[in-house]
């Protein structure tokens, strides 16, 4: 995991049932003799990423419905991590922080969890932008339990399903950097396919042919998890439309999960004529991931960017006695 990543050392399961006592119901002790929960129940996934939310970000009342996505909160926690790396090449190796730093959560979820850790961490202030609009009504339910966060996160509806970034952003709109988790797979049957897979590593009921269908312990709905085309289609459709908006986005991110989807990435960011692009590797355990990156602006661009927004935001922070985000 990243080095700034509070999970990075791994889950203190006494100190989190003491933040939310909700877990602690959970709670096993492996073969080892070791506290854990059992990954394989939405319900622990769900309790343990409340508890995680709660310790080490702040976050008051984080639930959501059943069915939708229950992200691993160090994973995205890594993305966030990356994303401060990235900016921070542009910013003389310092991490610009606070609230004129603007992030473009593409697809940010019922679960709202990239703003909630991207603002704890760095200040950041962010746009989550989704096409379902009871994910984008749960989100607002977090929000409004943790009002703090009212001026720093926005929620906004996508209404054409097709479009990422087309028709998205508002007339004089510009944000440092954007994200997303795209849905991974081509098709529903893909879907339960890899599900199955994950079971039958854990030998729990429903590996069979035949048996009751697998859950899938984070959950998920349709448009969090597959698209036509997959990932692939979906960042090709992404780096297409992010060229309309060349200058309106420093750095235009997505994770991207399998490997053999890189090289028509790549072609694709060619085609779009972009000025720079960079793979950034994510690990997590055994799992291997990557974060592409794109811009539009050559060099001399970025430097103006900095002055202009993060420089200028550095100084009144200053002037107001503000310092960096705590990064232990």
């Amino acid at each position: 995991m990243h080095p700034r990543n509070k999970n990075a050392d791994g889950y203190d399961l006494a100190t989190l049932t003491a933040t939310s006592a909700a877990l602690a119901k959970y709670l096993k002790t492996t073969p080892a003799g070791e506290p854990s929960i059992d990954f394989a129940n939405p319900a622990a996934v769900k309790a343990l990423n409340r508890a995680l939310l709660m310790h080490h970000y702040g976050v008051k009342g984080w639930e959501i419905p059943e069915g939708y996505l229950c992200p691993p909160i160090p994973g995205r926690a890594d993305y966030l991590h990356a994303l401060a790396d990235l900016l921070a090449t542009c910013n003389k190796k310092a991490i610009p922080t606070g609230p004129g730093v603007r992030a473009l959560d593409i697809g940010t979820g019922a679960n709202l969890v990239y703003p909630l850790i991207g603002h704890a961490e760095y200040g950041w202030s962010f746009l989550g932008v989704d096409i379902d609009e009871a994910a984008l009504a749960n989100a607002q339910k977090i929000l409004a339990k943790n009002p703090e966060l009212a001026g720093s996160i926005e929620l906004r509806h996508q209404p054409v399903w097709d479009n990422i970034f087309t028709g998205l952003l508002r007339s004089g709109e510009s944000f440092d950097v954007s994200l997303c988790n795209p849905p991974f797979h081509n098709s529903p049957d893909e879907v339960l396919a890899v599900s199955q897979r994950k079971w039958n590593n854990l030998g729990k009921p429903g590996a069979r042919k035949g048996s009751t269908q697998p859950r899938l312990n984070f959950g998920g709905g349709g448009t969090e998890l597959w698209c036509n085309g997959g990932e692939r289609a979906f960042v090709k459709s992404m780096i297409e439309q992010s060229t309309q908006i060349p200058k309106r986005v420093l750095w235009f991110t997505s994770l991207l999960s399998k490997a053999d989807n890189l090289v028509h990435i790549e072609a694709a960011l060619k085609k779009a004529k972009v000025v720079e692009s960079r793979i950034l590797p994510m690990t997590q355990g055994q799992k291997q991931s990557r974060i592409v990156a794109w811009t539009f602006c050559a060099n001399g661009e970025r430097e103006k960017w900095r002055r202009e927004r993060w420089a200028k935001a550095e100084a009144i922070a200053a002037e107001n006695g503000e310092g960096q985000p705590d990064e232990n």
